[in-house]
């Protein structure tokens, strides 16, 4: 397949813990790849173990972590790869830098209640959070602040993870970042293979 060398952008998606971050990406992954495009996932946990290990979870720390993805995602976009952060980034104020930085920026506020997301935390960590035994829990003891003006808002309390992707996609055409295909009439290639057995 020949790969296309429009212009690309990061996509940073941002929310609570188990809010569907991480499941969003992974779906928007395999559409724009099946698109001809570049794209490259930095996921929270996996940058803590690889690109800052030994930082911890005070709020220098998580700056200095945000920092990181959003160099790395600024290095992506440049060379014309879909770099997708899937990080908590909860404070606005690091994420408005990375768009200063970055340019080709797209912010998707992955917005799900906190009960909800206590609901799906199959790692226990909340129920951790709530009993003491985790400091600065975003969500619990340290604060999340949701983007003032996201370019795309998804509700995965409200959508099935097809219609979230959805509606990213859409916000990326209209961006100007991908053009439409035949699927987008209807679904997705992506949400045919994921339907409803994709989760959050």
């Amino acid at each position: 397949m020949q790969v296309s060398r429009e212009k690309a952008c990061t996509i940073w998606f941002t929310g609570l813990p188990s809010s569907g971050k991480s499941t969003l990406a992974e779906m928007l992954e395999k559409e724009l790849r099946r698109r001809g495009r570049y794209v490259e996932i930095l996921d929270g946990d996996v940058v803590r173990t690889h690109l800052s290990k030994g930082l911890g979870f005070n709020r220098e720390d998580r700056d200095t972590n945000i920092r990181r993805i959003g160099f790395v995602c600024h290095l992506l976009t440049r060379n014309d790869v879909f770099a997708i952060s899937a990080a908590i980034s909860p404070y606005r104020n690091i994420r408005d830098e990375n768009r200063a930085m970055i340019g080709n920026f797209v912010e998707v506020y992955v917005r799900c209640s906190l009960e909800e997301c206590v609901k799906r935390d199959v790692k226990g960590l909340y129920k951790k959070a709530l009993a003491g035994e985790i400091k600065e829990f975003t969500g619990i003891s340290d604060p999340y602040e949701e983007p003032l003006n996201p370019e795309i808002t998804v509700d995965t309390l409200e959508e099935e993870p097809a219609d979230s992707l959805r509606k990213i996609l859409n916000g990326l055409i209209e961006l100007g970042y991908l053009k439409a295909d035949a699927s987008d009439n209807g679904r997705t290639e992506a949400t045919k293979v994921a339907g409803v057995e994709a989760t959050v």
